[in-house]
């Protein structure tokens, strides 16, 4: 009789169907999954009863060093707590953005010695001159291309010149990885801001109406025909408006390679919240109407949004309060890794909106089919044994103290969430029980990109 590492039993949400079922776990590695009432026997057995095993939540869209006093330890116990079992950090670092190769594999053995779950790394280029970086970086195992068409800092967040991103696409598509962008139209908004401060009108809605919804559609249609003309698979990254989805489904009809992610605060959230909340609720893009959160939906049901990822912005109070009385002021952005897959499960398989299946996929198996993230994203023979377990019916309330994030606000503090992280295991690992991170420090493992040298 075989013996397994780990036998987890529950209702087991595969590629195509959910049943009462049981996984037996070899060497990190998920050897088989069988019904019930097979003989699995392992030196662990883990029965969730009637929870959900869900494929591990890949976050795409992390920013653990935007802030100094973060980092890969408090970041990936938050991601463990919250049920994600790999994430993709951001390149824009404070002090140096990750644009060469040097800098790049610092921060992987760095990685290696404090990440509580698996990380991908994001590369960048430089304002100028920094292409010649992309096919080393590629080679190093950065996991895609980030860059920007909105200027939040001129060395760490540049925006690209257009150039720029036609010499940085076609060297990306030789690589066979993804350029994502921030797309937002940076002259407009620029100088909408520069009026808004001149008339005093620095209140939180201000936010929202300095960066109007063709500030994103302009700025994604450019980098679209961008793509057409260069064959590079384009990625936008934080959509905030329906319409961006309906463009990009016009150019997919094309023949255009491009994929697109929401965040959970442009589903969950509208602009309402920049006046209930002021700074907590400001990221960029900002939050929009509710009619156009209603259309993000949509393009949810339709299947047209690949992906929803976090934008995890781990700001302290210090960053935000300066926005208390003028909000250009604030710092943009929310923490969200602990939060969001039960925040999603609550707005979703909760409340009837999609099903196990579908949330499984926009979690996690298409956050790796977009970025080539061998191994993860479903529960299949072969894949890594990562798994986020759901207890459906659990009720819990947000307390943003209790975060393992420094960042501790969020807009969701006292919400009543239904479905609870009642486990996240990591290649076979319970990484989070429920209640605590059970593992060190470099337990975590640095995945290398598609185009990595091996």
């Amino acid at each position: 009789m075989e013996k397994y590492d780990l036998v987890v039993r529950g209702k087991i949400v595969g590629e195509d169907r959910v049943i009462q079922g049981q996984i037996g776990v070899k060497d990190g590695k998920i050897a088989t999954i069988q019904p019930m009432e097979a003989e699995l026997h392992g030196d662990k057995v883990l029965d969730f009863e009637n929870a959900y095993v869900f494929p591990g939540t890949i976050d795409v869209h992390v920013h653990c060093f935007s802030n100094p006093k973060e980092g890969f330890i408090p970041t990936s116990m938050s991601a463990a707590a919250g049920g994600i079992t790999t994430f993709l950090d951001m390149p824009y670092d404070l002090p140096n953005p990750i644009s060469n190769v040097e800098i790049f594999e610092k921060k992987v053995q760095q990685l290696e010695q404090e990440a509580v779950v698996d990380i991908c790394l994001w590369g960048t280029i430089a304002k100028t001159g920094g292409t010649e970086q992309i096919i080393p970086l590629a080679e190093a195992g950065a996991v895609a291309f980030k860059m920007s068409t909105f200027e939040t800092d001129a060395y760490r967040f540049p925006r690209i010149p257009d150039p720029e991103i036609l010499k940085a696409m076609q060297l990306i598509e030789q690589t066979g990885l993804r350029a994502a962008f921030h797309s937002e139209n940076d002259e407009i908004i620029v100088d909408m801001i520069d009026e808004y401060k001149q008339a005093n009108k620095v209140y939180p809605k201000a936010h929202n109406e300095t960066r109007p919804p063709l500030t994103e559609t302009s700025a994604v249609l450019k980098l679209m025909e961008f793509a057409y003309w260069t064959g590079v698979k384009l990625h936008i990254v934080h959509v905030s408006h329906p319409r961006t989805i309906d463009l990009i489904q016009l150019f997919k009809q094309q023949g255009v390679q491009v994929t697109a992610e929401t965040c959970y605060p442009y589903l969950l959230l509208d602009v309402s919240a920049l006046d209930k909340f002021g700074p907590r609720a400001k990221n960029n893009p900002p939050l929009r109407q509710p009619d156009e959160v209603a259309g993000l939906w949509k393009h949810i049901e339709r299947g047209n949004i690949d992906l929803v990822s976090s934008d995890h912005a781990p700001w302290g109070l210090e960053h935000k309060e300066p926005g208390n009385d003028n909000i250009f002021l604030s710092a943009s952005g929310m923490p969200g890794v602990e939060i969001m897959t039960p925040l999603m499960f609550d707005a979703t398989v909760a409340k009837g909106k999609c099903t196990p299946i579908q949330f499984a996929k926009i979690m996690a198996q298409h956050p790796a089919e977009v970025f080539s993230i061998p191994g993860k994203g479903k529960i299949a023979v072969g894949y890594d044994a990562d798994f986020a377990v759901i207890d459906p019916e659990a009720k819990w309330v947000i307390d943003e103290n209790q975060f393992h994030s420094n960042s501790k606000l969020t807009p969701f503090h006292g919400k009543e969430v239904q479905g609870k992280i009642i486990q996240t295991i990591v290649r076979g690992t319970t990484v989070y029980d429920g209640t605590d991170v059970t593992v060190k420090p470099g337990f975590g493992k640095f995945v290398a990109g598609a185009a990595a040298k091996q």
